[in-house]
């Protein structure tokens, strides 16, 4: 009797029910019900949103679905709680929403516990340090922009130039334990084919897939973002080393974007609101090392109008511990990746490299270089040989640098076969290496 005392009493508790007040772009605007900003309520016929401000008089909420229908006078009910997801190994293999539900036909999730969103960004002086390197399964990356476990790398590239496949490349051929995939405005089309062609049933195996394609409402495309990297994290909590893979960090900002001007925040840089800033710099600061495990985080960036430097991939950049540059003109040539290898950086390369490796890493690069100084002159004939010997080396060895650099869709490599082929191609190099 005692223990049923406090449910009885809770069952009794008359419920507040608030009313829709105002309809207006992406918000809706409630009066008449308590809630903090990151709870859920219901509105009408079931239609979830999340608060995103708050006053003394109503609440401003997100619709996590499409709102048809939704008229004012329209009733509100509080959850009471914030969005909780599932986590642990019982999702590997499993496709879910923006939401955390399962979208892949194979039915409930079972024994999957339910967390919420907030997790603690690890402690400066608590993470590990990064001294292990990661192999993704490209030959450029893994010797020329080596990644370390536990790194966030950035892919920058406009629009067709290759990311995507870039991504799925790395899915497939990565060393990582474990992958989270969050595929965030996505083309619905694309969908399917990334899951059954590009990662194939033993990379879906190993890997939890959060799908939000482009048409539906910005607060579901934010919170996949969100979902995926709290799933990551309880694989790191656990002690694994997970990869998280983010495609497309840029539309996660355009939804915070949205979000942010509908709640009426003032627009700033290029359209962008202050909040969206500081939701990246959350978002990719909750990825990287801890005591037990690591998140190694690679996120697509999508920029505008191939300027490297607009804001979403400046800020990106800032934050990122290195960025690998897709060229459009190395994509039209057909030379796949188009990886810029000049113009990529890995932050902990000398920490997770032999010094070796870095010399041979440094002559490649000093000799693509130097070709690219002399490349109007190549191009017009007018460069004579002999005049650098670099220039001799990258011209006489055109062929086999081309063939290092590129690689096809399904052909995976292993990071010690990659440094074997550098060596030799550097030891072709004679004198100018």
């Amino acid at each position: 009797m005692t223990t049923a005392w406090p449910a009885a009493l809770a069952a009794a508790r008359p419920e507040r029910v608030g009313q829709v007040s105002k309809v207006l772009g992406l918000g809706v605007e409630l009066r008449g019900l308590n809630g903090a900003v990151g709870d859920l309520v219901t509105i009408g016929d079931g239609v979830p949103a999340e608060v995103v401000a708050t006053t003394r008089e109503r609440l401003t909420c997100m619709p996590l679905a499409p709102v048809t229908g939704l008229t004012v006078g329209a009733e509100a009910r509080s959850d009471g709680r914030p969005l909780l997801v599932p986590t642990g190994r019982a999702l590997l293999g499993r496709v879910l929403d923006g939401l955390g539900r399962p979208i892949d036909g194979k039915g409930p999730l079972v024994g999957a516990p339910r967390v919420t969103l907030d997790h603690d960004t690890p402690s400066v002086m608590g993470r590990s340090r990064i001294t292990a390197p990661l192999s993704l399964g490209v030959r450029a990356l893994d010797t020329l922009v080596t990644a370390g476990l536990g790194q966030r790398l950035g892919l920058f590239a406009g629009s067709g130039v290759g990311k995507s496949s870039l991504m799925s490349m790395i899915a497939r051929g990565t060393s990582a334990e474990v992958s989270v995939i969050a595929l965030v405005g996505e083309r619905g089309r694309e969908v399917r084919e990334f899951i059954e062609d590009d990662l194939g049933p033993d990379g879906l195996a190993r890997s939890v897939v959060i799908v939000s394609t482009s048409d539906e409402p910005a607060m579901a495309r934010l919170r996949a973002a969100f979902v995926a990297t709290r799933i990551a994290e309880d694989f790191r909590d656990e002690g694994a080393h997970a990869m998280l893979m983010m495609d497309s960090l840029t539309r996660v900002a355009m939804a915070q974007r949205e979000i942010g001007l509908s709640a009426g925040e003032p627009p700033a840089t290029r359209g962008y609101p202050p909040s969206t800033f500081s939701v990246l710099a959350r978002l990719l600061e909750r990825a990287g090392t801890e005591h037990a495990g690591s998140i190694t985080g690679l996120y697509t960036v999508l920029v505008d109008g191939d300027d490297h430097n607009e804001p979403i991939a400046d800020a990106a950049r800032s934050i990122l511990d290195g960025h690998v540059v897709l060229d459009r003109s190395l994509a039209v040539t057909g030379h796949f990746p188009a990886i810029d290898v000049l113009g990529s950086v890995s932050r902990v390369a000398g920490k997770v490299t032999t010094s070796e490796q870095r010399r041979l890493a440094t002559a490649l690069r000093t000799v693509l270089a130097a070709k690219r100084q002399a490349k109007d002159l190549i191009d017009v004939g007018a460069y004579q040989p002999g005049a650098n010997p670099q220039v001799d080396a990258a011209v006489a060895n055109e062929r086999q640098i081309a063939a290092f650099l590129t690689q096809a869709m399904d052909e995976r490599s292993d990071a010690a076969g990659a440094w074997l082929q550098l060596e030799n191609l550097v030891s072709a190099f004679g004198g100018a290496a």
